[in-house]
């Protein structure tokens, strides 16, 4: 079964026109705002914000792209978001990260309003959501999270295999899966004998950033295997190669996680509209 992320992103989509309707009813004709901060000329962040912008306008919301140079310091970037904090139409602030090196990321993720934190990157909303409390959660994560109980997936009780320990992507996947009551092993690059690990997973999730690195003959048979990878040529953290004999389900690379990823964002911004 291939998960499609593409198809379900856009029912998720058509459900949020209306929803946005209705909320720019109530403010009057205002429209809401995702603000998206990019620093510096990065060409595949500028193209994923693009992406988002382009998401707000099919649902009915305002975007507003920031552009900051890459010489941009931590203490402007701050203000900027704390700018963007006190603004009463900007519903939802998205750091694109990376970051230039010389910015503190984290001291900047973390300044974003609680309830604008519509990316879940924050370290507060990090902990609440791994205590199982109500919050925005990573998009990433909570699109695959959503994706998997669209195709009924069953987490409860199955061991799942996270590649990866970002903390956008590979931390929370983990955290969210054990809310689910999966049993959570985490892995990444520096793992020994990880295809050891990789074969006992009956739900494989690659988020390490590193093009083809789990081996399909590492996968067990019939494994729900979700590729969060994006590289240079369409391959993701997982090679193709005979995948759809192996699996049972699996994410296509373009047109698994990506969309979802972008859906989630925009359904958390439409969320913290109705606050």
């Amino acid at each position: 079964m291939i998960l499609d992320g593409k198809f379900l992103a856009t029912q998720i989509e058509q459900e949020l026109k209306s929803q946005v309707q209705t909320i720019v009813q109530k403010l009057g004709g205002k429209i809401p705002v995702l603000a998206t901060i990019l620093v510096g000329e990065d060409p595949s962040s500028a193209t994923y914000v693009k992406m988002k912008g382009n998401a707000c306008r099919r649902v009915g919301l305002d975007s507003l792209p920031v552009f900051l140079p890459g010489s941009t310091t931590t203490e402007e970037l701050l203000a900027k978001i704390l700018e963007l904090n006190a603004n009463p139409l900007v519903k939802g602030i998205l750091l694109q990260h990376p970051v230039p090196k010389q910015i503190n990321e984290r001291e900047c993720f973390d300044a974003i309003d609680l309830k604008k934190d519509v990316d879940g990157v924050t370290a507060l909303g990090f902990g609440l959501m791994s205590m199982g409390e109500r919050v925005y959660g990573s998009a990433t994560p909570k699109g695959i999270i959503t994706l998997l109980e669209h195709y009924n997936i069953p987490l409860e009780g199955k061991h799942a295999v996270v590649v990866g320990r970002s903390a956008i992507l590979g931390k929370p996947m983990a955290a969210m899966l054990l809310n689910k009551n999966s049993t959570v092993t985490i892995c990444h690059s520096k793992t020994q004998n990880l295809p050891d690990f990789v074969k006992q997973a009956d739900i494989l999730v690659g988020a390490v950033g590193i093009p083809q690195f789990i081996k399909t003959e590492c996968i067990k048979k019939g494994a729900v295997v979700i590729d969060a990878g994006y590289h240079n040529g369409g391959v993701g953290d997982i090679q193709k190669e005979n995948l759809e004999s192996i699996a049972s389900a699996y994410t296509p690379v373009p047109g698994g996680v990506g969309p979802m990823t972008i859906a989630t964002l925009i359904q958390q911004t439409v969320e913290a509209c109705l606050l």
